[in-house]
């Protein structure tokens, strides 16, 4: 097992281009995570380029990256032998940063940064415990996908395929035009408005007086019996001694009578026991005496419990109409809290519940007139923040487009179209009430669908996203896309994996240079099997397979100088003499060109 500080391995980078980002990921640590066996990673800013061999391991870097963003952990990932998993991350945060990140931290009541740093660990066993921790205080995952969502945007290989998807193309649209809060405004009005119309319905469905009649058996079932908070316990213990209570006057009976009644009774043969003491007293009066009357003091104990049993067995012989009334009521309490919630005080709340539901059916009239009018201004409030999300997707629409139809420009698509349609529905309200629901049942995003169109060739007409077959094609539409909201968002990591598949050539030295770019303002973490995109990365590390006793390990070292002119000529296709040149060629190029 390696130390930290041989499997850290740091790059070594001009400080002058280091990206001021509000967050970056400083360091990684992943221990006993598929074949790696214990890794710590630590990062530089900027642009950072992850290569090796195919099976070497670089998915085990991405997938415990997805730990730490709130994915669902995989007991079957565990290294063999192991007994658990531990995956940890140290985000280094702007003093801004911190400010943003502690408040979203006290709303989740975690602990805040200390020292301008996020901590985030998670740690799973092969018996299924799953925890989870930002700061040291444990957190859900939910609160794991809220914290790190917003410092992490990743970005898999067949992610682009979601591009193709109407629901995304609109969420890109709306994140480019930061109409984040509107498009909540809209979306919590029109789910009040579904609520409304739903109520409505059940108001006026024809099983309405199957209701009627349910709710007044259960009201009345449960307010004629009268319930006592606590009482079905009092029953319960009653009914009990009534029902035993021949064998307990029976027992009762039968210990009096040994102390008082049988020949000889217990009493009795105490006062043999009297007359001895007596006797000892005079012969030894200063040793003996209080033993006299500590025995006198135990015949009246026993005298009094035999009088109280006497009073106990009269007490229990009650007559039959008793005991079938304590077993009616019995009865009745634990059927109603078999049906009403299995207590007592479950069955109150219900017959409440209930008697409200009652009242507003009964009086269904008013209340329909009440949720009509709730409704008509819950749809003039829908219209009015509808159409605010509407003028936000219209103003960006052209600006989306311009910015990524110049991305694609940089990733050789010289003379390629890239247009952002939005597609209206009808106004609401346009034609009245009844239009406004026939329009807006399937709509919860809004008043318009969207549709990206691309087209690649001059000459050719844009078309949907979905008709273009080639994944490259799409692939460097999703690099565009993003790389135009990432120059508009703040998200300081992009994670790239393999997202430059099936380019080649010149266009993935644009796509490197793109990255490199994108690496100015913020990290990038690119996994490429592309040296074009390798070379131009401010730091280079690769993950490599070892053989360690009769085990296979992952490693990640560090790149730099000869080391990573031979990784290069090796994805260049070997280490000879030629590849070496050309990725020593690549290198020098790069240097000058930064």
């Amino acid at each position: 097992m390696p130390s930290p500080a041989e499997a850290a391995g740091k790059a070594k980078t001009d400080s002058s281009r280091a990206p001021s980002s509000a967050a970056r990921l400083a360091s990684l640590r992943i221990k006993n995570l598929a074949l790696v066996d214990d890794l710590t990673w630590e990062l530089t800013p900027g642009f950072v380029a992850v290569t090796g061999e195919t099976g070497a391991g670089k998915s085990v870097i991405l997938g415990a990256l997805k730990l730490l963003l709130g994915e669902r952990a995989d007991k079957t990932l565990i290294r063999t032998g192991a007994e658990s998993c531990t995956v940890e991350g140290v985000f280094q945060l702007s003093p801004r940063g911190v400010q943003d990140c502690d408040r979203q931290l006290e709303e989740l009541g975690l602990e805040p940064c200390e020292e301008g740093q996020l901590l985030i660990r998670r740690s799973f066993t092969a018996s299924g415990t799953n925890k989870q921790f930002v700061n040291g205080s444990p957190a859900t995952l939910v609160a794991l996908k809220t914290i790190a969502g917003g410092l992490v945007d990743l970005h898999g290989p067949h992610d682009h395929q979601s591009l193709l998807l109407p629901d995304k193309q609109l969420a890109l649209l709306d994140a480019f035009a930061r109409a984040g809060g509107a498009r909540s405004a809209y979306e919590s009005e029109w789910q009040k408005l579904q609520a409304l119309r739903a109520e409505s319905e059940a108001l006026s469905g024809g099983s309405m007086e199957r209701e009627l009649d349910l709710l007044r058996h259960q009201v009345g079932e449960i307010r004629q019996a009268d319930p006592q908070p606590g009482e079905d316990a009092e029953v319960a213990a009653r009914y009990t001694v009534a029902a035993n209570a021949r064998r307990l006057i029976e027992l009762a009976s039968g210990v009096a009578a040994e102390l008082t009644e049988s020949e000889p009774s217990i009493l009795a043969r105490l006062g043999e026991t009297s007359r001895q003491l007596r006797e000892l007293a005079r012969l030894d009066p200063t040793g003996t005496a209080a033993f006299q009357s500590s025995h006198e003091s135990a015949v009246v104990e026993l005298e009094d419990l035999a009088r109280n049993l006497g009073h106990y067995a009269e007490r229990l012989d009650l007559d039959p109409e008793q005991l079938a009334a304590l077993e009616e009521r019995h009865t009745l309490l634990q059927s109603l809290k078999r049906k009403y919630g299995g207590t007592l005080e479950a069955a109150l709340d219900f017959a409440s519940e209930a008697e409200a539901r009652l009242h507003k059916l009964e009086h269904r009239g008013a209340e329909l007139e009440r949720l009509e009018k709730e409704q008509r201004t819950c749809e003039t409030e829908l219209r009015r923040r509808g159409q605010a999300l509407s003028a936000l997707r219209q103003k960006a629409a052209p600006e989306l487009s311009a910015a990524v139809a110049g991305q694609l420009r940089d990733l050789g698509f010289k003379k390629s179209e890239f247009d952002i349609r939005l597609l209206p529905l009808e106004t609401p309200g346009q034609h009245g009430l009844e239009s406004v629901e026939l329009v807006f049942a399937p709509q919860a995003r809004g008043f318009e669908h969207v549709e990206f169109l691309f087209a690649p060739n001059p000459g050719e007409p844009a078309k949907p996203l979905r008709s273009i077959a080639s994944s490259g094609e799409i692939s460097r539409v999703m690099l565009a896309v993003k790389s135009a909201l990432a120059d508009h968002d703040a998200v300081p990591l992009l994670v790239f994996d393999e997202i430059d598949a099936n380019v080649g050539g010149e266009i993935a030295s644009r796509v490197g240079a793109r990255m490199q770019s994108l690496g100015r303002g913020r990290q990038v973490l690119c996994i490429t099997h592309l040296p074009q995109v390798a070379a131009q990365a401010a730091a280079h590390f690769a993950v490599e397979k070892e053989f360690v006793g009769d085990r296979t390990v992952s490693r990640l070292r560090s790149l730099e100088g000869k080391a990573r002119e031979q990784e290069l000529a090796r994805m260049l296709g070997g280490a000879n003499a030629t590849s070496l040149a050309l990725a020593r060629e690549m290198l020098q190029s790069q240097n000058k060109a930064t």
